[in-house]
Parts: C-alpha cells; sequence; structure tokens
C-alpha cells in the first residue's frame, strides 16, 4: 500500500514539473525577445546619463564639410547657446586662446594624418563670459574601411582648478627656491658690503675736510648703504629678515622712489608726481613701502607696451568721506598709482589680490605682486583698492594712517668709538671682513686674533686667554652656531658674538639662541659698539 501511494505521488507530481518547466521556458525567451527590444534604447539612455554626470562637452567634427554638431556640454560647460555661429570648425577655432591655437591645430593635424586612432591635448578655450577655461580633450578619430579620417569626435574636460592647484604647488616650490637663492645671494652681498662700508668709513676718518676726496668717499658709502637696503628687500621676501617699521615722509619717499623708477620703466612712459603741499607722515617698513610702489609701476608698465604716463600722487585724506569703510574714522595718507594703459575687466578685478592670480604668462607674472601688496598694506593697518575701465587705465589706491612727525633728529658729531685692550678672536672665511673687523678693532686699542675656520679657532683659544669671539654663522668646517657651543664649553669665560648676512634661523632652544648678534652690513660704529656692549655684558638689541 505504501509503494502504491508513492508510485502515484510521483506519477501526479511529474506533469506538475513539467508544466512549470515550460512555463519558465517561455518567459525566459520573452525576456530575451524584449531584451533584443529595448537593449539599444536602455544603452543609448545609459551614454547620455554618464555623458551628462561629468558635465563634460562633446563635439562631433566632420572632416568632409568641417561642420561641427555639439551633442552637449555647449551651453552648460561652455556658456554658448546653440546656433548657427557654432556649427563649423572656425568657431571652435576661435575660441582656443592665441597662445595654444597654433600647438593644439597642429597636433590634431598629425593625428589625423597619421594612423591614431585616438587624440588627447590640453588648451584654454574662451567661455561666453569672456574668461578661459583650461580644457583637456580626449578624441576618437572615426576612419573609413579606407583608414581616411572621416570624423574627429571628442570629449572636452574642464581641468582648470586642477591647472590651478598644480601651478600654485609649482609656484610655491619656485618661490621657495628663488626665496632660498635670495637668501645666499644676499648673505654673500653682504659680505662685501661689509667690506665697502668698513674701507670707507676707515677713510673717512683720516680725510679731514670737505674735499673732492671727502665728496667721492661720501657717495661711495651712500652707494653702498643702498645697496644694503636692496639685500634687505631680498632678505625680506626670503623671509629672513624681521620687519621694521618707520616713521616715514611721504612725499620724500615717493621722491626718492621716481628717479628708480624712471630706469625701470623704458624712455617711452613717462612718471608725474602729484604731491600734496604738506608733509604727512606713515609708519611702515620702508622696504615693503618699497616692493609696493615697484610692483605697482611693473605692472603699470606692462599695462602701457606702447608707452604712456605714470601718476604717482599723495593726498590728505580725512573724515571727509573718502576714507574707505573699512577703516576707522580718522586722518589718513592716500597714495595712488595711475596709469593710462589698456585697463582690465569687472572679471580680472574681482580677482585681483587672491594669490597666484595673474593675467600675465608663466615667464612674466607669478601671480604675487598684488597679493604681497595687500597683505603689505592690511598689516599695515590701512587699505588697497582698484579702479580700472577696460581701454581707459588704471589707478591703484592706498590709504594708510597718518602719524605724528618724529622731531628732529638732533646734531651730533662723528663719535668717538668705544675702544678697549682685551683680546678678541675674530673668525670669519670672508677675507675682506675679516681684514676690515681686524683692522678697526686693532685701531681701537683692542689685540685681536683672527681665524678662517674653526677649527684654527679651537687651537687659538686653547693657546690664548681670549676675552671674545666674533664669529660668523656660516663657517667653512662648522656651523657657527656649534663653534660657540664648543667656545662655551672649553672658555666660559670668553664672551662670543655672532655675526651673519642673513637672519640666522636659531631656534629657541638652541644653546646659542641668547647669543649677541650683529647682522651684516655692519659698518665700524656698529661693530665698535656691539663688541663694547658683549664684553661688558650688555644686552643688545
Amino acid at each position: 500500500m505504501r509503494a502504491i501511494t508513492a508510485s502515484h505521488i510521483q506519477t501526479r507530481q511529474q506533469p506538475k514539473s513539467a508544466k512549470k518547466i515550460c512555463r519558465q521556458r517561455k518567459n525566459n525567451e520573452n525576456l530575451r525577445k524584449t531584451s533584443r527590444k529595448t537593449a539599444p534604447a536602455k544603452d543609448a539612455d545609459y551614454h547620455q546619463l554618464v555623458a551628462r554626470a561629468t558635465n563634460d562637452a562633446v563635439r562631433d567634427w566632420d572632416l568632409a564639410s568641417r561642420g561641427l554638431t555639439w551633442p552637449q556640454g555647449l551651453d552648460t560647460l561652455l556658456g554658448y547657446s546653440p546656433g548657427k555661429s557654432d556649427q563649423t570648425i572656425a568657431f571652435w577655432q576661435r575660441q582656443i586662446h592665441g597662445a595654444d591655437r597654433s600647438r593644439t591645430a597642429a597636433s590634431i593635424r598629425d593625428a589625423i594624418k597619421s594612423k591614431a586612432e585616438y587624440w588627447s591635448g590640453e588648451y584654454r578655450f574662451r567661455h561666453a563670459k569672456g574668461h578661459y577655461l583650461q580644457l583637456l580633450e580626449r578624441a576618437l578619430i572615426v576612419r573609413d574601411i579606407n583608414g581616411r579620417p572621416v570624423r574627429f569626435i571628442g570629449v572636452l574636460m574642464d581641468v582648470t582648478a586642477r591647472k590651478q592647484l598644480h601651478d600654485q604647488l609649482s609656484n610655491s616650490q619656485k618661490m621657495e627656491a628663488f626665496g632660498q637663492l635670495a637668501g645666499g645671494v644676499a648673505h654673500d652681498f653682504n659680505n662685501f658690503l661689509t667690506a665697502i662700508l668698513g674701507y670707507s668709513d676707515l677713510l673717512v676718518a683720516e680725510v679731514e675736510g670737505r674735499g673732492t676726496g671727502a665728496k667721492y668717499l661720501s657717495e661711495i658709502r651712500s652707494a653702498a648703504g643702498r645697496a644694503a637696503s636692496l639685500t634687505k628687500q631680498l632678505l625680506t621676501f626670503s623671509r629672513r629678515e624681521p620687519l621694521e617699521p618707520r616713521v616715514l615722509e611721504v612725499n620724500k619717499l615717493i621722491h626718492d622712489l621716481e628717479r628708480s623708477m624712471l630706469r625701470l620703466l623704458g624712455e617711452n612712459i613717462s612718471v608725474l608726481c602729484e604731491l600734496m603741499p604738506e608733509k604727512k607722515h606713515i609708519k611702515v617698513d620702508p622696504d615693503q613701502f618699497t616692493q609696493i610702489i615697484i610692483n605697482l609701476a611693473v605692472n603699470a608698465r606692462d599695462a602701457m607696451p606702447a608707452g604712456g604716463t605714470l601718476v604717482l600722487k599723495t593726498e590728505a585724506i580725512s573724515t571727509n568721506g573718502k576714507v574707505p569703510a573699512e577703516l576707522p574714522l580718522g586722518k589718513y595718507v592716500g597714495i595712488s598709482v595711475i596709469d593710462n594703459g589698456m585697463g582690465m575687466t569687472d572679471d580680472v578685478k574681482e580677482h585681483l589680490f587672491e594669490p597666484f592670480f595673474t593675467t600675465k604668462d608663466d615667464r612674466h607674472g607669478s601671480g604675487l605682486g598684488l597679493a604681497t601688496c595687500y597683505g603689505i598694506v592690511r598689516q599695515s593697518g590701512g587699505h588697497i583698492s582698484v579702479e580700472s575701465e577696460l581701454g581707459k587705465g588704471t589707478a591703484v589706491h592706498i590709504c594708510l594712517p597718518e602719524v605724528v612727525a618724529p622731531p628732529p633728529a638732533p646734531y651730533r658729531k662723528r663719535p668717538k668709538l668705544p675702544n678697549g685692550t682685551e683680546t678678541i678672536l675674530v673668525v670669519e672665511d670672508d677675507i675682506s671682513v675679516r681684514h676690515v673687523a681686524v683692522r678697526t678693532l686693532r685701531m681701537l686699542g683692542y689685540n685681536v686674533l683672527e681665524a678662517f675656520r674653526a677649527d684654527e679657532a679651537k687651537r687659538l683659544i686653547q693657546c690664548n686667554i681670549v676675552n671674545l669671539v666674533v664669529t660668523d654663522v656660516v663657517l667653512p668646517d662648522m656651523s657657527g652656531c656649534d663653534f660657540a657651543d664648543w667656545t662655551r664649553n672649553n672658555s666660559p669665560s670668553t664672551q662670543i658674538l655672532l655675526t651673519s648676512g642673513y637672519l640666522p634661523e636659531i631656534t629657541l632652544d638652541s644653546p646659542a639662541s641668547d647669543l649677541p648678534f650683529l647682522s651684516k652690513p655692519f659698518d665700524p660704529e656698529q661693530l665698535a659698539e656691539t663688541v663694547r656692549a658683549s664684553l661688558d655684558g650688555v644686552v643688545v638689541s
């Protein structure tokens, strides 16, 4: 009975399983038919969705008719409304930046003539609003059965942000390298200036009266002082020089800069000064202020390639409505740099003070000039603004707080330099600096020893009682700071004075961080006073 039942059940399940299989097969066949009918449409929708998701533009260039179609992105990425003007390849060619046009066209032409299937390249393309986008285009070159090119289908991707980040990184690296170079050059140059200033002052002490020789020496010393100011600007740029704001008379500062700018601007640009009748004073770092005016003058020169006029204007600004809203009410001094050059668009003005933004090519602009000016003016408690109109010129207005004029410096005769009889060891690898320092100190009555290297100086300290070591921070065989540490350990009674052509990078926890420091270039008076203060244990500020 159990076997029959089982057989009966198995026999009854067989037809049901067969029906299920047949029904499943039928459903699968219908699904395949449906897929064959709808797959192309779904694939097309998919590719359109992918293209839209990238926000790229697509251009389809018919190489035979030179016709151009834009399946997508002409309006969303490039800002142009579809029309007849964009239906030929000439439209695309016109919008490419002039500096990129011939290079890009030649690259595409070579790819089409070759057997290449793909092409890619970067170029700048003018947006409908006037600014340029950095585009990366990847294209497929479609060929017929004979290998002749018939279509060029390219996908245009906006890589402007990526290019800007890359340029910023590259510029940062270049500026860091230049800063290191500037610090090294200034260090060596300050050694030369120390010798020039030192020997000039030694001669001035020997030449009496106001004859021709004394006049020539005065001019030499004045030129060396201006050169020292130039090296200080380099050190400020390389972030190795502390800022020193001072009270300055504005008109005199502008008048002194006028002569320098005439050589900088060239013969086809004239400089006109419109200075206020009153003497007004501001408090800024003179080297930084010079950097501001020079940067603005260079920008004005570049905006007047065919020549023009540069106006330097100063005026008194008080609570008469001219003070910028960002500044508190009070008395200010206005300095304006005005040119009649090409001017700029509103879009350029919006980004003018952004770091690394520049309208110049890579060889002529870093994009740091106006950003630096902005930072300096703001740090000095002032305001900077720009007025410009395309084709009519640009005016940059700087507004700085007015300060009280300092009292006139009292007349003083050439001071008698402090002297002494102690033993001083001068450690300096630059022979000119070493000789002028040794001669100056011997003239003041000191017993002076000299050394070129640290190992030579160590032997002299071990064989002599040395009251003071005057050592450069940079020595051929070891750091001046390490040598100072050695001196402290081996000759505790010996005082130490560090010198250098740039501000030494001494950390707060360095053994040399509390040592007196004399910055190059120095003259005999500065050397004599600093040496005497070091010997007497006076803190040198």
